[in-house]
């Protein structure tokens, strides 16, 4: 497993879990992410979480099978 930082961007409070998992390459459009969410267990702070929207902060931390993903900011 990998680990990848995502940042926010300055002026933005969050971003949400679809925008992660594309910027992060596990899919590849932010409209694949329903399917992705539904097919694969994914943690966010240790808990499951398949909603797309899930507003992510700096801190939280993202486990899919692939990846670690720590959220920053920028």
């Amino acid at each position: 497993m990998s680990d990848k930082i995502v940042k926010i961007r300055d002026g933005e409070e969050y971003v949400t879990l679809n925008v992660v998992l594309k910027l992060t390459g596990i899919i590849s459009t932010g409209g694949q992410a329903k399917f992705y969410l539904q097919e694969n267990e994914v943690l966010v702070n240790g808990e499951p979480d398949n909603r797309r929207g899930r507003k992510l902060y700096p801190g939280d931390v993202v486990i899919t099978n692939q990846m670690k993903i720590k959220i920053e900011k920028q």
